[in-house]
């Protein structure tokens, strides 16, 4: 460390100095290699001058040569500065007590409390598995026409076409990308994941070497438990060309791109059967993973150091996050700090903007992990292991920036931002405070208030339809005629069987040697008229009547004399003549707000219909476990999110049934829109403090 007399403290023997790339004013930079803990330091032309002269004595007389040497002009602060620069990273050499004692004091302050030990190594941790360096130098020569540009151009030219058979094929694709949602096709995606992570990794590894670097370790990391590969390229730090920088960053990326290539076109050939499998798994998930994933400049991914190398801005997250600090506090404070960096105006808003956008998408993925990491492990454990995720990644870096407003109170008390700021802020508190709120709005679908689905019991030719569309009904009602060719055979059949024995009875009575034969024939004669009694039965359940006094609405489309139909067909609908009703799927957060006799407004989608207003008739005693009024589901373009799981639709969250009983003539076709009903006041906080403890005691049991 610098002392007062001016002593410098000596570099460590290791270090090595290599050419950065240039500035963005052009002038030149270098990098720092401390090869005892593979890290690398970016300094500047003045910082490196200074470095070279550092044997030159005290702080003044180093400025003093650089003044004289260069066209620098640094000062005897500027000379400290460094110093301090390379004391703070531990570039110095321990040359008394007195280092020793400052490097231990700061070990002991670096050394994490068991908490923090473990949160991090469950959070994150690596395990190198093989030191590969010497293996990627001996093979490098094997695969180095990978990255040709002969192959590169036949990759294109692979690629163009694969996309072209593959957009002819679209229908199949996706069919087979549907088909593969299983178990099995899971296992094939994860075998193939690991295959294309193993390439890219590779492909980081190769280029690396391949410019020279060295490559000390390959393994596995893990975030939140899930295992990641990865390939410590650290040395291309050392690489001043841009151009070279961005080869080894995009490498991965490009060679799954290329397996993504050639395994589409082999697709669009390969006939049925594995191997077209094997190459539509390799296909799909690499196109999925490199675009959606790897490309993302959000996370520590591919992408983050190719727009590193891009825009020649090392430490991008940090030195983004730094700057969207700075224009927040300016913004909530008013504070006329300067900002951490100089920077043109447009760099600095662009900086500021994508750090906005890391926060959001961070947060978005955090939670998600952390609802992730809840449902994984058992309620006890899961709870705790959310709560933990939700501190760590979201309310200790908020937590930390209310700290660093902590320093600086006093500016930010003698401002007057402030009080627009707090305004601000209890004006939102005070809304949310505020129950203003009266009504709960649901989805919901008009009906008569009893209806009845036409359907035919067995597969059946039509014969005609004696009904339009909106005609009123009576019971019993002719609607349509159906016929069944396989019954009239049956019923020829049978009518042939009673004929013959019918005489045959005749002649038993008649002739003394048959009479014996007289009671079997009967019994055979009865069999026959009973069979031909059912088929009758079974013919006239094909005349398709009206079960109540009412309409006959929504008749199956184009549906003519001689179409065959099936059971599953709906082939119309009976609607009572009474009031209507309006079934609605309220969110099992706003059912304690409604109670029975309430007010309610119906709004139907079509904009033609009118509004019916009504009162609440009945309220479910539970949820409901199907969705029987599926024109509300998610699936079939509804507001309600649901799945359909085997012959039924199922909702996705907690849902409970309400009967609102309407005013007015019963609508001509069943109609959905939304319900607004009148319900206890409530405010934002309210609204959120009841979903969080009624998700603690569903979670919970309580």
């Amino acid at each position: 460390m610098t002392t007062e007399m001016g002593i410098l403290p000596m570099l460590r023997t290791e270090l090595s100095l290599h050419p950065g790339p240039a500035e963005a004013d052009g002038s030149p930079s270098w990098t720092i290699r401390d090869p005892v803990r593979n890290r690398f330091f970016r300094i500047s032309w003045p910082a490196f001058e200074i470095l070279s002269r550092w044997w030159a004595g005290t702080p003044a007389e180093i400025a003093e040569a650089v003044s004289a040497e260069t066209t620098l002009h640094p000062t005897e602060d500027d000379v400290k500065g460094v110093a301090e620069f390379l004391v703070a990273n531990q570039l110095t050499q321990s040359a008394g007590p007195q280092d020793t004692q400052r490097l231990a004091s700061r070990a002991e302050a670096e050394k994490p409390s068991w908490f923090h030990w473990l949160m991090h190594h469950y959070l994150f941790f690596r395990i190198p598995l093989v030191r590969p360096d010497h293996w990627l130098g001996r093979t490098l020569p094997l695969v180095r026409w990978l990255g040709s540009h002969g192959f590169q151009v036949t990759t294109m030219m692979a690629l163009t076409i694969g996309l072209i058979l593959a957009g002819r094929q679209w229908d199949l694709f996706v069919a087979t990308l549907v088909d593969t949602f299983s178990l099995s096709g899971l296992v094939s995606y994860g075998i193939a994941l690991t295959v294309v992570k193993v390439i890219h990794e590779l492909a980081h590894a190769y280029t690396a070497k391949n410019h020279g670097c060295r490559v000390p370790s390959m393994g596995v990391a893990f975030l939140v438990l899930w295992p990641m590969l990865y390939t410590d390229v650290n040395d291309t730090w050392m690489l001043p060309e841009r151009k070279k920088r961005l080869q080894v960053g995009s490498a991965g990326i490009l060679a799954e791109l290329t397996v993504a290539a050639w395994a589409t076109l082999a697709w669009a050939f390969l006939p049925e059967g594995p191997r077209k499998q094997a190459a539509f798994v390799l296909a799909a998930l690499t196109w999925i993973s490199s675009l959606a994933i790897n490309l993302s400049p959000f996370m520590r991914f591919d992408g983050y150091f190719i727009a590193m190398d891009a825009m020649e801005m090392p430490n991008l997250h940090p030195r983004s996050f730094a700057m969207a600090r700075w224009w927040l506090r300016n913004v909530l404070f008013g504070l006329d700090a300067p900002p951490p960096e100089p920077l043109p105006v447009a760099k600095r808003r662009a900086l500021i903007a994508f750090a906005v956008a890391v926060w959001v998408y961070r947060l978005v993925l955090f939670l998600g992990i952390a609802v992730m990491v809840y449902h994984f492990f058992i309620k006890a454990v899961g709870i705790v292991l959310f709560v933990v995720e939700i501190w760590w990644f979201v309310a200790r870096p908020i937590w930390a920036e209310m700290r660093e407003w902590e320093k600086v109170k006093t500016s930010i008390m003698a401002g007057t931002r402030i009080r627009w700021t707090l305004g601000t802020l209890g004006a939102l508190i005070l809304l949310a405070l505020i129950p203003w709120q009266g009504s709960v709005s649901a989805p919901a679908v008009m009906k008569g208030s009893r209806s009845a689905a036409l359907h035919l019991p067995f597969p059946a030719r039509l014969e005609a339809i004696h009904v339009s569309h909106g005609q009123a009904v009576k019971p019993g009602d002719v609607l349509m005629s159906f016929t069944a060719p396989d019954i009239a055979l049956r019923k020829a059949v049978a009518q042939a069987l009673i004929d013959g024995k019918t005489a045959e009875f005749e002649a038993a009575t008649l002739d003394p040697l048959l009479r014996d034969r007289a009671g079997i024939v009967q019994e055979d004669l009865r069999k026959a008229q009973a069979e031909l009694a059912a088929l009758d039965a079974e013919a006239n359940r094909l005349a398709i009547l009206a079960p109540m006094d009412g309409r006959i609405l929504d008749i199956l489309p184009d549906m003519k004399p001689g179409d065959w139909l099936s059971p599953r067909q709906k082939l119309g609908l009976v609607l009572e003549n009474s009031a209507p009703i309006a079934v609605a799927y309220v969110a099992e957060d706003d059912l304690a707000r409604i109670e029975n006799g309430a007010g309610a407004t119906l709004s139907p989608r079509a904009l033609e219909s009118p509004s019916r207003t009504g009162r609440v008739q009945r309220i479910d005693p539970s949820p409901a476990k199907t969705l029987p009024d599926g024109a509300l589901a998610s699936v079939h373009g509804g507001d309600i999110p649901a799945r359909v799981s085997g012959q039924n639709i199922v909702p996705d969250g907690a849902i409970t049934r309400v009967t609102i009983n309407l005013e007015g003539p019963p609508p001509a076709h069943e109609e959905i829109g939304t319900i607004s009903i009148e319900a206890e006041n409530s405010s934002l906080i309210g609204r959120l403090a009841r979903s969080v403890m009624v998700v603690l005691i569903r979670e919970w049991g309580a």
